[in-house]
This record gives structure tokens, C-alpha cells and sequence, in this order.
């Protein structure tokens, strides 16, 4: 499609867009008594207008039946979470057995890493991406401590080539080749949170598995975003946040992916609590621990169900929509708004460079240079909500549920505006 920078263009597009009305469904802040422009969604996402009624019919549960609503409420709390296996399985490819929701995500990467990092004195070496999230170095470290391995001996971090900002495939895959048999886990970001780019999740997996090793991603910033086929791609495990993409809410419950080979098998290593063992025999109160069979084995406690309402609405209007249809509707938004911003700096003399390589999902990372965060600050006094990263990158990450292709028209309008007016 060839592309247009001007209001009436991006109009046309909302008008054809199949999914216009759900940006009606979500509450968004406002900056000077209007809307603001929305780009954070990779951070927190904009909470869902019927995500009042499912928190409010456990208030009303909670009142009414008070203990009772474990098992005579309409959606009876104590297995509340299998109300999101399988929707959530359609969203990152697997089957509904391998999904459970549970804790948040570092918890749940920590109790998945009990399972499926089990070191020996040959096979025992992490492979990570350089500059992993800084909550996951942090695990990584104390995980290694933990079996008293030096992290400095242990974690192996792949890194990007000098002067690029994106990582090659094949320095990964050749890393992992390299390491060989001494290679006991490959974790990485499913979508690097700091420059969007999209990691070949296949391709990487396999060649882990070829190895002998385990493979298990974060997928922080890929759920609710780009394609996955976990159970396809023979991934081990993996772990996602749901207050991203997924608009369930700040802080809200992790979803976590356990590879069917790995369910109801015996001798596997786990932290076990009273919610992982079968729901048939859980309240006759039997020393023994006898796992589900299914992912939900890997549970602990009881599931917060306050927590897990909001993500239930978000979930229902993925149902509605699909995958495939976000995805569409997220490759054309982000491509008008890197034209836009082309466009933008075309009349600004070059003052900006896009850093997220093609392989991408619904962030632009952008380089200010010569600019400081007194750009980002006037973008939010002028309600474009962005997210700024040191030492000057905004990140732009418009969500398709929410966020108009005028949104992305009126950005380019007022990001030249405070360049100009700085010139």
C-alpha cells in the first residue's frame, strides 16, 4: 500500500479498519481534557471497559457467598484460572493442557527453572541475549548461585555485532553450536523489551534441542503480539506477564507453558504445593503429593481470582478477534507509523533513526539524536504517552486493539512541532 502523511489518509484507514470499535471498549487517560495517544502498551496496557464486570461479579460472590464461592459461584474460584487455558492456548500455540496461570513472571521463570535447569559438572552453561531484561539477569545469577556455579563462568551471553543494534540468527545458533554439550538451558526474550525486535523463536529451539539442552523463552513482550507455535516449535517452557499486550492489569497473574512431553511424568524436579496436586483427591488432605496432569501441577497456592478476572475479560476479546487479525492490523499500524515518522524526519533534517530491524512486532525503538528527554517531556505535555529509555531512545509500541492510524498522524504532527520549536 502506498502510503499517505496526511490526516485524511490515516482517516480512511480507520474507517477500513475491521477492528475500529474495540477502541471503544478501553478507558484512556486524558491529557488537557482529551484522549491521549497511546504507546505503552508494551508497558501497561489500557484497561478493557468490561473488565469492571468481572472483578465486580467476584465482589459480588465475595459478599454473598463469602467462602462458599470457592464452589457455588458462577465461575467457582477454586479452578477460576482453567477458564483461561484454552484461550490463551489459541494465543501462543499450544495445547490447553500446557497452559496454566499462576504468580507473576519472574516467580514462575524462577519455579519453571527448578524443573528444567537441572546443571551437571559437564552440562551446565545458560545462554542468555546481552543486556537481558535486568529482571532476568538477576535471575539468572541466582539461580547459578543457588547451585553454586559462578555466574561469571556459567551465563554466557550472546551479543550483538559492533556498531548494529540487532542480533543475527546465526550468532546465536553458531553460540549454541559452540557450547555444545556443555549447554544445559537456552532462556532468552522472546522480544528484546528494548528494541522490539523479534527473535527466530523456531529456529533457535531447535537448534537448542539439537544439542541436548533445554530451551525455554520469556515472553514478556511477545504474548498478545506476534505469532507463536510453542508446542509446534518443541519449546521445554515458557513464561509471560499479562499486563502488557494482554491489558490484564498492573502486576497482574503470569501465564506459563509446560511442553505436553513434560506433564504427568514421574521423578521431574518441581516445587510443589497444595493447588498442584489432583483436584479429585485436594481436600481429603493426603500426605502425598500426586501432581495434575497438566500444567497446573506447577501451581502452588491457590490462584488469586481478583487478579486473574481482568485478564479473563482481555482474553474474551482475544476470542472475539484472533490472533491472525491482530497481527494483520498490527503490521500494517506499525508500518504507517515508521512512514510516518520517515515522513517526519524528511522536514526535520535526519534527526532520529529507527532501531528495531524488520523482524519486529508492534514496538518502534527510535534514537533521538542530538535530542535529550526534554522531547519525550514535551511529548507527554502533549499527551502523547511514550516511553523513554536511556540514553535516548522512546519506545512507540502501538497496540492494535486501541490505538488509530489518526493516532499515528497526529504524533508525526506533534513530534516535528517540538523538534522545530527546539531547532
Amino acid at each position: 500500500m502506498q502510503f499517505e502523511n496526511t490526516l485524511e489518509f490515516a482517516q480512511r484507514l480507520d474507517a477500513n479498519d475491521p477492528l475500529r470499535h474495540y477502541r471503544e471498549d478501553f478507558h484512556f487517560p486524558k491529557v488537557n481534557g482529551e484522549q491521549v495517544i497511546y504507546f505503552t502498551g508494551n508497558s501497561l496496557g489500557l484497561q478493557p471497559k468490561r473488565t469492571k464486570k468481572y472483578v465486580d461479579e467476584i465482589m459480588t460472590d465475595w459478599a454473598e457467598l463469602a467462602v462458599e464461592g470457592h464452589f457455588h459461584a458462577d465461575k467457582p474460584w477454586w479452578d477460576y484460572h482453567e477458564h483461561l487455558a484454552s484461550p490463551l492456548a489459541k494465543v501462543v500455540g499450544a495445547k490447553p493442557e500446557e497452559i496454566t496461570v499462576m504468580n507473576t513472571l519472574t516467580v514462575n521463570l524462577h519455579l519453571l527453572m527448578v524443573s528444567f535447569y537441572r546443571p551437571t559438572a559437564k552440562r551446565f552453561k545458560i545462554i542468555c541475549e546481552e543486556k537481558a531484561f535486568p529482571s532476568d539477569q538477576y535471575m539468572f545469577d541466582s539461580q547459578l548461585r543457588f547451585h553454586n556455579i559462578d555466574p561469571q563462568e556459567a551465563l554466557v551471553t550472546v551479543k550483538k555485532r559492533t556498531g548494529e543494534h540487532f542480533w543475527r540468527t546465526d550468532d546465536i545458533l553458531d553460540k549454541i553450536e559452540e557450547i555444545g554439550d556443555e549447554l544445559a538451558l537456552v532462556l532468552i526474550g522472546g522480544v528484546n523489551y528494548y528494541s522490539g525486535q523479534v527473535f527466530d523463536m523456531k529456529a533457535i529451539t531447535e537448534k537448542g534441542k539439537a544439542v541436548g539442552a533445554m530451551v525455554g523463552w520469556d515472553l514478556a513482550h511477545a504474548v498478545g503480539n506476534v505469532a507463536l507455535e510453542l508446542h509446534d516449535w518443541n519449546v521445554d517452557f515458557a513464561a509471560w506477564c499479562s499486563y502488557k499486550y494482554m491489558n490484564s492489569g498492573p502486576g497482574n497473574a503470569s501465564g506459563i507453558f509446560v511442553n505436553k512431553k513434560h506433564l504427568n511424568k514421574k521423578g521431574i524436579q518441581r516445587f510443589e504445593g497444595w493447588w498442584g496436586t489432583k483436584k479429585e483427591t485436594r481436600f481429603l488432605m493426603k500426605p502425598e503429593f500426586e501432581p495434575m496432569e497438566n500444567a497446573d501441577a506447577w501451581q502452588i497456592s491457590n490462584v488469586p481470582v481478583l487478579s486473574v478476572a481482568p485478564y479473563l475479560a482481555s482474553l474474551e476479546m482475544f476470542e472475539e478477534v484472533g490472533m491472525e487479525k491482530l497481527i494483520e492490523k498490527r503490521k500494517k499500524i506499525v508500518a504507517f507509523l515508521e512512514f510516518v515518522l520517515r515522513e517526519v524526519d524528511k522536514e526535520v533534517a535526519g534527526t532520529f533513526e529507527i532501531i528495531t530491524p524488520s523482524d519486529r512486532g508492534c514496538q518502534l525503538s527510535v534514537f533521538l539524536h542530538g535530542h535529550g528527554k526534554w522531547l519525550f517531556d514535551y511529548l507527554m505535555k502533549k499527551g502523547v504517552v511514550t516511553d523513554w529509555r536511556e540514553p535516548n531512545v522512546i519506545r512507540l509500541a502501538p497496540a492494535p486493539f486501541y490505538c488509530s492510524f489518526e493516532d499515528m498522524y497526529r504524533f508525526g504532527q506533534v513530534l516535528k512541532e517540538g523538534i522545530l520549536q527546539n531547532a
